[in-house]
Parts: structure tokens; sequence; C-alpha cells
């Protein structure tokens, strides 16, 4: 599996559930800076990161308990471990291995795009669905200077 060295916001994140993506936004904003910050700020990032992950993993569940929704374990599961690795490298990084907390950032990075695509879209489906009726509709935007057209 490819390790990200960097992790940037795109609407490629979006799921069509306003709560759930502007709380990825965050995420991807300071796994962002954990992986570009210095190393004497990486310690601080950490820490925000464990606190917005507590938050953000807590409303994720909070959501699923209130709807019944059938794959909370799974989901939450994803949750707990990254919770605990986040502890953990915590502790390490107090002692002087950055090495360690760089590695968690990355891994975060790589983690990311696969839980949203999968296990965060289908909670944003399932809770835009027992509010409208219906699937979410994204409307994403490519941002590549690439395919941006040209007029001429």
């Amino acid at each position: 599996m490819e390790l990200f060295d960097e992790l940037s916001w795109s609407d490629s994140f979006l799921l069509g559930f306003g709560p759930m993506d502007a709380v990825h936004q965050e995420f991807v904003g300071i796994v962002h800076t954990m992986l570009t910050c210095p190393d004497a700020d990486l310690l601080a990032h950490l820490k925000t990161f464990e606190r917005h992950a507590d938050d953000h993993f807590s409303q994720e569940l909070k959501w699923m308990k209130s709807t019944n929704f059938p794959a909370m374990q799974c989901h939450d599961d994803e949750h707990l471990a990254v919770q605990k690795s986040v502890s953990e490298v915590i502790l390490l990084v107090e002692q002087g291995d950055f090495s360690v907390g760089r590695s968690l950032a990355k891994a975060l990075a790589d983690w990311f795009p696969g839980h949203a695509d999968y296990l965060d879209s289908a909670l944003a489906q399932w809770m835009v669905k027992l509010d409208t009726g219906g699937a979410p509709v994204v409307i994403k935007r490519s941002m590549l200077p690439s395919s941006i057209p040209i007029e001429t």
C-alpha cells in the first residue's frame, strides 16, 4: 500500500453530508500540517489531531447509534484502532522519536481516503437517506491545472 507524503483537501473527499464533509476537511488539514510541520511542532499537532479524532469519531458514533447504522461495529473498530495508535505514538514522540510521529501522519494520509470512500460514504448516504429519502448529490470539481480548459 502506497504511503502518501502529503494530504490536501479536494472535492474528491466530498460525501454529500455537510456535517461530515466539514469535519473531514478539518481532518485533512490537521494531517497535512502533521506531515509538513517542523519536528519541534509535531507533538503539538499530534495532540491537536488526537482531540480532533476524539470529537470526530465520537460524533460519527452518535450518528450511528442514534440511527441503528448496520455497519456500526466495523466502522467504530477502525476508529478505535486509530485512536489507540495515536495515543501510543504521542508517548513515543514525547520521548523524542519524531520519526514514528511522521510515520503515523503518513499512515493516516494513506488510511483516510479508503476509510472515507467506503465506511464514511456508507454512513453519509445512510444519514442523507434517513433525512431526505434519497441519496446525496455531490458535485465534485477537478482542480488540477491540466484539467482547466484554456480559452483561445
